[in-house]
């Protein structure tokens, strides 16, 4: 009688241990720097394949309007992490807003004067007496004065014409321009859906400018009350990353999958594979995404200080801008 009592005791504590219910999920909130384009693809991809899941996170990704907006969206905790800019996010940093990168994916600037292939503009020299179509005041256009002094280039060298994104686009699609002032593997790519053209990219970065570019940046705040999340989002974005490296296609299409009005994968896909070589730079190629080098930073902000508009304050520390005390320690 003692052993059926006990068994069947025994019986009734699996049962109400089978009843709880597993521990849920931390919902978090992702929000991007613009509409889904190709750069984005590991966080989608780490989301379909359960990367995200594995770490105990259930993400949300949103599209944003900009970087400033979505720095401006997790400085205000309506969003938890972002995906933007960073030296845009320095420049609400150095004013007071309570936001850090917890990571840098791009460690080499995308930023490039680009044109149609059959222009043959490849190389600074090809840029005089052009037609050059700039956003005023974005991120491009802030630095494009360094690029001219790099090159040896004048403003009276080429024609410059201003209109917002979409204008610049049309422009060089239209033929009013010769080239506009883009990132590698976003506008390109779109002319390229566009018109079914290629474009030549002339890389900043191939001409001495060494900065930083896209990161994933949170509260202050935030991070320091939920720094055991902070860590596990970061983990599971490095895993992300690292997955979709080797199948850019495939990451590609994750995109699709969660929005199939997202593009097309020809360039979505190609537009990714534009983006991996600027993960690491000759210090970093041995290390895992997002762990950014001091020096990169340093020379990130000294060069937004001098033609960014920047406030010089910002050297005082450039250490208070990130860290990377929430990165994964060892191999993938």
């Amino acid at each position: 009688m003692l052993r059926m009592i006990g068994a069947i005791t025994t019986a009734l504590i699996w049962a109400a241990l089978s009843t709880v219910p597993a521990s849920a999920a931390d919902k978090v909130v992702l929000m991007l720097n613009w509409y889904v384009y190709g750069e984005h693809a590991p966080f989608y991809y780490g989301k379909a394949k359960g990367i995200y899941a594995a770490e105990g996170i259930d993400l949300e990704i949103q599209e944003g309007r900009g970087s400033a907006a979505t720095t401006q969206a997790v400085a205000a905790k309506t969003a938890d992490f972002g995906y933007v800019d960073v030296p845009t996010m320095m420049r609400a940093a150095v004013k007071g807003a309570p936001i850090v990168a917890a990571g840098v994916l791009l460690q080499t600037s995308p930023m490039s004067a680009m044109g149609f292939v059959e222009k043959n503009i490849k190389k600074p020299e090809d840029i005089k007496g052009k037609t050059v179509a700039i956003t005023p005041a974005d991120s491009m256009t802030q630095i494009w004065p360094l690029f001219l002094k790099k090159t040896g280039l004048k403003e009276s060298d080429f024609t410059t014409v201003a209109g917002d994104g979409q204008t610049k686009l049309n422009a060089v699609i239209n033929g009013q321009a010769d080239l506009l002032l883009g990132y590698v593997m976003d506008q390109s790519m779109k002319i390229k859906d566009a018109t079914g053209k290629d474009v030549y990219p002339i890389k900043f970065a191939d001409y001495g400018i060494n900065m930083v570019s896209s990161g994933v940046v949170a509260n202050t705040d935030y991070v320091k009350a939920n720094a055991d999340l902070v860590k596990r989002f970061m983990s599971a974005t490095t895993k992300a990353v690292e997955a979709a490296e080797k199948d850019p296609k495939a990451a590609a299409q994750s995109i699709l999958d969660a929005n199939p009005k997202g593009g097309k994968i020809e360039t979505l896909t190609q537009g990714f594979e534009l983006t991996i070589p600027l993960y690491r730079t000759p210090e970093t190629k041995a290390k895992r995404p997002f762990e950014v080098t001091d020096q990169n930073m340093t020379d990130t902000v000294n060069l937004m200080v001098e033609y960014g508009g920047l406030d010089a304050k910002a050297k005082d520390n450039p250490k208070a801008f990130y860290t990377n005390d929430y990165l994964p320690k060892g191999g993938s």
